[in-house]
Order: C-alpha cells, then structure tokens, then sequence
C-alpha cells in the first residue's frame, strides 16, 4: 500500500502582510517561476506515494486546481473547508474520506514549506513506514541552524516526544538546542485507524461533527464540498493542540536537511541569498557612489536586492512613503540608524525599517557591507526615496 499524501493548503498568509487588507496566500506566491505549493505537489510525485489530497477552501480552489493542472496531476482529490476551523478539523476531515482504507499511511504536508534533499526526506518517510500502528503518530523534527523564536520545538527520549514548546524566545530557544531539542516542522505521518482513534478519544466533537460533514458532504469533479452546518460546529483547534498534547505515543523522525517556511521575510532573504546565482542577472546590478546593488527579484508587492556598500560608503539618511523594508546582513558590519536609534549590526542579524522611518546604513570598516533587502510596498521604484542628509551632494 502506497502513502496518501495529504497537503493542507489553507493559510493566509497574514505574517508576511500584517498590516495589508489584500495579501497573498504563502503557498501561491511567485518566488521566480516557482511557487511553495508547487514545490510540494513535485515532492509528491515520488514512487512512494499514491495521489494527493488537498485541504483547502473556496477562495483558493481556482488557483489548487490551476497548480494541479501546470504540474500534470490528473489523480487528485480535493477537500473544500466551508470554514476556518483551524489544522485539527482539517486534517481529520481529509482522513475520513470513503476511498481511503483504515490502515492506510498518511503523509501530512504544509502547502508552504521549502523542504531541499527531498531524497533523504522520502528515504525516512518510507523507512519508518512499516513502523506505524492504529494508535501512535511521527512527527518530524529539523535540526535546528540557530535559536529562533519563530518555531515551535519538542524534546526527546529515545526517539519518544516527551515534551513540545511553543515559539520560545531566543534565549529558552538556545537552551532547549542544548538539550539537543528539534524543530517541529508541523509534518505528520500516521494511519487513517490512528487519527480515527486518536480524535475519538481526544476530540469526540471535532469527530462526531466532521464525520457528519463528511458523510453530508456533496461530491462532483474530484471535490468534496463539506457540509456546512456540520463543519461550522467542530472545535476550532490545531493538531498540536487538540492531539499531539494529549496523546503520550508520538515519535520523532529526526531530520538534518535544509528546511524553512518562509514564514518571515527573513527567512525569505536568507533563501535568496542562498540561491543569489541563479537570480543574478548583469544587467539588474546598479552602480552608485557608496557602491551598488542587483535586483535579484522583482516579485508582486515585493523586491529583493542584495546591496554592497564599499568601505568607508554611506547611504543617503532616507526615509520611504510606500514600502517598508527587512533587511539581512550577510557580510561585514554596518553602521545602521533608525530615526533616532545608532547601532552596528552583524552578520546573520536581521531589522525591520517601517514605513516612514528615517534610516541610513554606513561602513566605516575596511571589509565591504552585504546586505539582502526586501522591499514591500505597493510602490517599489528609486523614486520613493526622499533624502535629508548624502555626503555625495544627492539632496535636492
């Protein structure tokens, strides 16, 4: 029997635009002819697993269907949310439908993570296989690259979950590293029996009600529409909480790849820098006294730069009226101000510069300054720049 793989497709995207009315769901956004559910409808396409299945709502169904349609999948199912009720519902939902058997594995997956060595990924997918029962769960765990507070964790003893922390700050996040602490990726591996059980016991209104809107549920093209009254009335709560927190058999699948969510503009210009060659063109890199930068990635509402600023070069004290900007030191350490704030950064550090803040960046070392850049706005052009104070005579 083959893994179903099941990907959850539902987020909105809210962190990556905070303050927006309109903005882009993660999963579909354009990275440079490639999207993160893109990404992950490739993953699948592996000899271990059978055809999808994609939780997700009315609002995104044209775009699922559109990304199926591009990455030539033909078998598919779709299961349509007729509301917000968070991942627990939703998973539980998908695993109930009639075609699948009781012991199947299920493979669960987020719509928007980048997973890279997708080879050894599947290689422990399909290992543990034969190790799943009607009760127990996996979870995957990342090894961490350094204390974040953006990730949950959990801790373990003799592969055994014994303990989850939700998004610590940076300094219980080191400790927990120290106690050889994993990051919890939010990818599940169980049986269909499993997850029955598991909500029965746990959850008997998130069962009982997602039962009925399944069985309620209407079915035409390869989608199953969920019953409305029914769904509406299951508990709105994750997985992690409604499951993982109660039950005691969870084991870990501990993986050393490359993986993020992209959930911060961080993380997002960490991944360009990563992979800066591939989006490096000659003719987007732009000379200027202080010294220059390349456009490596003209998205929508957003663009990524990499900025060099030569020893001893100072930018214009600046200030935007339609973008704000994140910025990542990769190399060097710059001078920053932020309205009334002067500090050095280093590499690895991250800022935020908000709409309307005055900031200037200065080297005065004698290592050059290299710093990747989003830019997100609805205006993201060189003329949203209004200029105080340029030592090169820029100041109108």
């Amino acid at each position: 029997m083959k893994i179903r793989p099941v990907i959850l497709c539902g987020g909105a995207g809210t962190r990556l635009w905070p303050k927006q009315k309109k903005h882009q769901a993660k999963q579909f956004i354009n990275f440079g002819n490639w999207t993160l559910l893109g990404k992950t409808l490739e993953r699948v396409k592996a000899s271990i697993f059978d055809a999808p299945i994609i939780s997700t709502n009315a609002k995104y169904l044209r775009q699922v269907k559109q990304h199926l349609k591009k990455h030539k999948i033909r078998k598919y199912k779709i299961v349509l949310e007729p509301a917000k009720r968070n991942t627990a519902p939703a998973i539980l939902s998908t695993a109930l439908i009639k075609d699948i058997p009781n012991e199947q594995p299920l493979m669960f997956l987020a719509a928007d993570h980048l997973i890279e060595k997708v080879g050894l990924f599947n290689k422990a997918i399909k290992k543990n296989k034969k190790k799943l029962t009607q009760n127990n769960i996996f979870i995957f765990g990342i090894k961490p690259t350094m204390p974040s507070s953006e990730f949950g964790y959990f801790l373990t003893r003799n592969n055994k979950v014994t303990r989850f922390v939700e998004k610590p700050k940076e300094a219980k996040a080191k400790q927990i590293i120290s106690k050889k602490g994993y990051w919890n990726s939010g990818m599940f591996y169980l049986r269909k029996d499993s997850i029955i059980n598991n909500f029965k016991k746990y959850q008997p209104n998130i069962y009982r009600n997602c039962n009925k809107a399944i069985t309620k549920a209407k079915y035409k093209s390869n989608v199953y529409y969920l019953n409305k009254q029914a769904f509406t009335k299951a508990t709105a709560k994750s997985f992690d909480y409604a499951i993982l927190e109660k039950t005691k058999d969870i084991n870990a699948i501990k993986l050393d790849i490359p993986w993020s969510d992209l959930g911060s503009w961080k993380e997002i210009c960490k991944m360009y820098g990563r992979n800066k060659r591939q989006y490096f063109k000659k003719k987007n890199v732009f000379h200027r006294p202080w010294g220059s930068y390349v456009n490596l990635f003209n998205g929508k509402e957003f663009l990524i730069k990499e900025l060099y600023v030569k020893p001893k070069g100072i930018l214009s004290l600046q200030k935007h009226h339609h973008r704000a900007e994140h910025w990542v030191v990769t190399h060097g350490k710059p001078k920053i101000t932020l309205n009334k704030k002067y500090f050095t950064m280093k590499p690895d550090e991250t800022i935020f510069i908000p709409l309307g803040a005055i900031h200037r960046i200065e080297n005065p070392y004698k290592k050059p300054v290299k710093i990747i850049e989003a830019q997100v706005g609805s205006i993201l052009k060189e003329t949203d720049i209004v200029r105080y104070q340029d030592v090169y005579g820029r100041v109108k």
